[in-house]
């Protein structure tokens, strides 16, 4: 039998953490602890973001309560097939953040509870990143961009739409002066409005940006499908995928979208299974994908970047260099190093304290 523990636990940033949706100085997480009846562990993070996530962040501890109860009879699986049927069974894919904490913690517990949540060894896990420049003042991010320029990153990702376009677009012609290969990503969160949104992407697209995640609010349908198809930017889909359940639905939205990426989010997208269903939907239909973290702390970033791994054919940059936005992380011997994601040889992992 398997018995849960709750931890909550408050993750500060070092500087106010800005998207066009609003600002962080931290965020709530709870780390959750399965113990089987040998007392084997696993941990998982269940990390939903207020106004974001499709989960109400408030009623987390009472569906972790339940889940408590519910699990108190089940059997600790013994394989990843395993694994993805008990979460299937015990939370809703309209829970996302719980189903992806649950999945982390039991395949952490089958896997040894050596914070290898999948069979693959990770010893040697080299992932290339992108660095991520946040939303702010002009000096603040052309701070951010200078630091991740030095730190030797070859795609840059800048979150947009919080300053005036003519500042934000001489932001992009300074960054894109420094080198020609230089791949520069933009992540709107859905700040441009539909009736500027294609001259926007048309001045933009003289600057060779890779893509544009999100450059419209979601749940627009036809007017996301004729930004799509009539952008001269390559469009990534990200908020358009919350909530987008079942097999049916995301071939639907895939066909009727015609997006050219996918940014596929573990923690608010459903779990591992449910962002392996997307990929390989994606596959078969010819779209790009990668994987990017929601800012939880190492120990979710951990399983996430893990995951990306198994797909060592997919040359895209992930979206895993958040590890060093807070002041109170979780230890762990995570290194990003000349853009890429790896270990580092000794593995020190901070204790949660339940």
């Amino acid at each position: 039998m398997l018995r849960l523990e709750v931890k909550p636990y408050t993750l500060d940033f070092k500087f106010s953490a800005r998207t066009s949706r609003g600002e962080m100085v931290n965020r709530k997480v709870w780390f959750i602890r399965l113990m089987d009846e040998n007392g084997n562990s696993g941990i998982g993070e269940v990390a939903p973001i207020h106004r974001l996530s499709p989960e109400d962040v408030e009623e987390v501890p009472e569906i972790l309560e339940k889940l408590e109860k519910e699990i108190a009879n089940q059997e600790a699986p013994q394989s990843e097939e395993e694994v993805f049927e008990l979460v299937d069974q015990l939370v809703p894919i309209t829970i996302p953040s719980v189903r992806f904490g649950l999945e982390m913690a039991l395949l952490d517990l089958i896997n040894g509870s050596k914070k290898q949540i999948f069979s693959k060894d990770f010893q040697s896990i080299k992932i290339p990143i992108n660095g991520l420049v946040w939303m702010g003042d002009k000096d603040f991010m052309h701070q951010q961009i200078e630091e991740k320029l030095d730190a030797g990153f070859r795609c840059i990702k800048l979150k947009v739409g919080a300053l005036d376009f003519d500042t934000e677009l001489d932001m992009i012609k300074s960054l894109r002066k420094v080198s020609d290969d230089l791949i520069i990503r933009l992540d709107a969160n859905g700040a441009f409005q539909t009736n500027e949104v294609l001259s926007k992407l048309k001045e933009l697209s003289k600057l060779n940006i890779h893509s544009i995640e999100q450059p419209i609010m979601p749940m627009q349908p036809e007017a996301m499908e004729l930004v799509c198809n009539r952008s001269e930017i390559p469009i990534a889909l990200d908020e358009e995928l919350i909530g987008i359940n079942g097999s049916r639905n995301r071939v639907d939205l895939i066909q009727e979208l015609k997006p050219h990426y996918l940014v596929l989010k573990p923690t608010l997208h459903g779990g591992f299974a449910s962002v392996k269903e997307w990929i390989d939907l994606a596959e078969i239909h010819g779209i790009e994908w990668w994987v990017t973290s929601y800012l939880e702390s190492n120990l979710g970033l951990n399983a996430i970047a893990q995951f990306a791994s198994l797909y060592p054919q997919n040359e895209e940059f992930h979206g895993l260099g958040t590890g060093g936005l807070y002041h109170n992380n979780i230890q762990s011997p995570i290194i990003i190093d000349r853009g890429f994601f790896t270990y580092a040889k000794s593995r020190v992992w901070g204790d949660v304290d339940f």
